[in-house]
């Protein structure tokens, strides 16, 4: 096992860490710089004391954007433009003097979960993260399938009804969203109090909350009779909350009791890791880029 500096780009924040061939340590955060020359600075000297005081051997980076694994360069858009269309990882291979790996930060937390996590027994999984909107990533073989235009694991532009895709049904934020709509006279509420409403009898939060479970119950159905993944593993906030999977379950068993045909039944589990998962699946995808050098 190599010792690497990891970096995991934000949008917020920048997560940086070393990794000695077992485990993380020196993980800390800061600013997001707000252009690329200072984002080069701070990349560049944060990696440069990670090798006098580690002596690594490479960095591994995860990063928002449609990574381009065969030019090294971030395509698709970001909250960080500036890390967008040039070949950021060869000019940062530069900068560090050192071999340098770029993936999406969503496939890198599914890999973790691949080595480590979740999806630990397993060679293919779809790991979906329930956020703002809806997001993941699609591993078949051990191995990130990114499609033909860098999309794979985009779960969150699928159509559900005819006219509504995921992102804008299968999570808690729109969910909350939809039960404003039909209660103006509550204040605003996040999704824990939704979900807290709908356990004391509030109809209308449940109906929302139900919204957001056949959505994603109809997704993950046809991500299973399409991918057929061993599990699929669910990231994001909202995945520490017990009601979630059950309910997604339920809303499955209503799709199967239609489709008798349907003999699969999806086996649906939380993510393991959260803060360390992008940093710990960038170790892997470094792992895996260099494997054959």
């Amino acid at each position: 096992m190599q010792k690497l500096g990891i970096i995991d780009v934000g949008g917020t924040t920048i997560k940086f860490a070393t990794w000695d061939g077992q485990a993380i340590q020196d993980h800390h955060a800061i600013a997001t710089p707000k252009t690329k020359a200072d984002f080069f600075e701070l990349l560049t000297a944060e990696v440069n004391t990670m090798k006098r005081q580690r002596a690594i051997e490479g960095v591994a980076i995860s990063a928002p954007g449609a990574v381009n694994k065969l030019t090294g360069v971030i395509e698709g858009a970001s909250a960080l433009p500036y890390i967008h269309n040039f070949p950021i990882q060869a000019e940062l291979a530069a900068a560090f003097g050192l071999p340098v790996s770029i993936e999406n930060d969503a496939n890198c937390a599914a890999l973790a979960e691949l080595a480590s996590g979740a999806g630990r027994d397993v060679d293919s999984l779809v790991f979906l993260v329930i956020g703002t909107g809806v997001g993941g990533s699609v591993i078949v073989n051990h191995q990130v399938w990114h499609g033909a235009h860098l999309f794979g694991g985009e779960f969150g532009f699928m159509l559900m009804d005819g006219e509504h895709i995921l992102s804008e049904l299968g999570t808690a934020p729109q969910a909350v969203n939809r039960y404003l709509a039909v209660r103006p006279e509550v204040d605003n509420i996040d999704g824990k109090q939704l979900f807290d409403l709908a356990a004391q009898g509030d109809t209308d939060a449940q109906a929302s909350i139900q919204t957001m479970y056949d959505a994603l119950g109809l997704a993950i159905y046809n991500l299973q009779y399409s991918f057929d993944p061993e599990k699929v593993v669910i990231g994001g906030a909202i995945s520490n909350n017990p009601a979630l999977i059950p309910g997604i379950e339920q809303a499955i068993e209503k799709i199967r009791a239609r489709v008798e045909i349907a003999s699969v039944k999806p086996t649906i589990v939380p993510c393991d890791y959260h803060d360390e998962a992008n940093l710990r699946g960038a170790v892997v995808d470094f792992e895996q880029t260099y494997a054959a050098v």
